[in-house]
């Protein structure tokens, strides 16, 4: 970097991409409300109009590991830039889409934008001292659940009383604005990886990827036995054994898999698979159980936009217990702080059997769940990068990410088995049963307490010696091993 450039302000940084994140997650919630009514505004079937949703989910999946390795490789400003790009132009599809087919292909682009955030992250070892860095990362993985708190009532209100185009203008803008900001605000790096891009090794990932979750979001509507799941799960094996095998010869990894086989980067993901399932599960919960009428005898009837704004809170909380999260982890370590996340998720699906009763009973078990997500995942970035060199970060958090939105999928398909089979019966419709909704929850409180053991068992690595942070006054520092989160 040129050495008249001024010094990176650290709160402007954070601020920047605290709310780059915000506005990625909204992409992912921007469409909720309008889940029932895009059969007829689609002019499709209920089946095709999912595919709105299950776009968004196919393209970060498969596009973040990939993101990630070329931030590494060629920088992650412009990698950060290269996100909001499609995210803008798949807006804009969206905002103009009368069908299927250009709302699919919108949805698509907008889920590219997920790779922003782990990059984000991966910005702050770059540009933070190490001590301001704890609190940073909590506070930017909170910014998923704050956009999700603020995009369900927004976007519920904006559907209600405008027409539901001016959603996807909105995001537009909002995305041109995060890309003015970061282009502005945020200092570039010199990329520290070196090798290039492993194209077979994207292709062979993003393919596997794919057959993988197609088969978990869609097999309840194609049958778990059928023989289209069962072909996609067994054509994911094969791909991604070939991949992995690929993976270990190559000499420029898409994944190093030999650092991701690292004890505290091995079980990090595996913990941040169980925790995506178990923050998941109460987002498909408490929507539903709220918005049930109350001649159901347990629904809390209330409307849409009613209930965006009770389940606000909860999202905001992350917001407020992240600081907390961050402290924690400097006095102990980010392994206590997953593990006390994870415990305070349990409880709060175990409270919630007894207070989803009530709509204030319902937001109390929510806000302590939100709570328990927010220690968790501001902890799950520093127990990666503290474990991984500073030439992989990239690659590492997204590949991370990865993981959390695999749980976050295995959770939608197990909590709706678990709901259509547990149904009652009101007048002609059936809907999930009070049981049905209780065994959800407490599936939830299970798989917390699942990710707090395998959280425990997370070894950790000997800190190497500190290293400076190279900022635009200072020379770029020889690339360690790993240093200290």
């Amino acid at each position: 970097m040129d050495g008249s450039q001024p010094a990176p302000r650290t709160g402007v940084v954070v601020g920047v991409l605290a709310v780059a994140g915000i506005v990625v997650s909204l992409m992912q919630t921007l469409i909720v409300p309008l889940i029932g009514e895009l059969p007829t505004l689609l002019h499709t079937t209920a089946g095709n109009a999912s595919w709105a949703v299950t776009a968004t989910l196919l393209a970060a999946a498969v596009t973040t590991p990939a993101i990630g390795r070329l931030a590494d490789l060629h920088g992650k400003k412009p990698m950060l830039l290269l996100c909001l790009a499609p995210v803008i132009a798949g807006s804009v599809v969206c905002a103009t889409a009368g069908s299927l087919a250009p709302m699919i292909i919108g949805r698509g682009l907008q889920g590219i934008g997920a790779g922003l955030v782990p990059i984000g992250i991966s910005t702050l070892r770059d540009l933070l001292p190490p001590q301001k860095m704890g609190s940073a990362i909590a506070l930017i993985s909170s910014s998923l659940g704050i956009g999700g708190a603020l995009g369900l009532p927004i976007s519920a209100a904006v559907a209600q009383h405008a027409n539901w185009h001016v959603l996807f203008w909105a995001a537009g803008a909002l995305s041109v604005l995060v890309g003015a900001l970061i282009w502005v605000l945020i200092p570039a790096v010199p990329a520290r990886a070196e090798g290039g891009f492993d194209g077979p090794g994207a292709l062979g990932l993003g393919t596997g990827l794919v057959c993988l979750l197609l088969a978990i979001s869609k097999g309840a509507d194609w049958g778990w036995a059928s023989g289209t799941t069962l072909g996609l799960v067994g054509a994911a094996v094969v791909v991604l054994l070939a991949w992995a095998r690929w993976e270990l010869r190559s000499a420029s990894p898409l994944v190093d898999l030999r650092v991701t086989a690292r004890g505290q980067v091995l079980l990090t993901n595996a913990a941040s698979i169980v925790v995506g399932f178990a923050m998941y599960a109460s987002a498909l919960i408490a929507p539903q159980l709220l918005q049930l009428p109350k001649a159901a005898g347990y629904g809390l009837g209330q409307s849409m936009q009613a209930a965006g704004l009770w389940m606000a809170p909860a999202g905001l909380m992350m917001m407020l217990v992240s600081p907390l999260g961050a402290k924690l982890s400097a006095a102990r370590t980010p392994k206590t702080t997953l593990v006390v996340g994870s415990l305070v998720i349990a409880v709060g699906y175990g409270s919630s059997v007894a207070l989803m009763g009530s709509v204030w009973g319902l937001l109390a078990a929510s806000i302590v769940i939100n709570s328990g997500v927010a220690l968790a995942y501001g902890a799950m970035p520093a127990l990666i990068m503290g474990a991984v060199p500073l030439s992989e970060t990239g690659s590492a958090n997204s590949f991370n990410t990865l993981m959390r939105s695999i749980g976050t999928t295995l959770s939608a398909a197990v909590v709706g088995v678990v709901l259509s089979h547990m149904t009652t019966r009101f007048g002609p419709y059936a809907l999930p049963s009070l049981n049905g909704f209780r065994t959800g929850m407490l599936v939830g409180c299970g798989v917390s307490l699942a990710a707090a053991a395998v959280a425990l068992c997370i070894p950790l690595r000997n800190p190497a010696p500190q290293v400076s942070v190279p900022t635009p006054h200072s020379p770029v520092p020889a690339d360690p091993d790993c240093s200290a989160v």
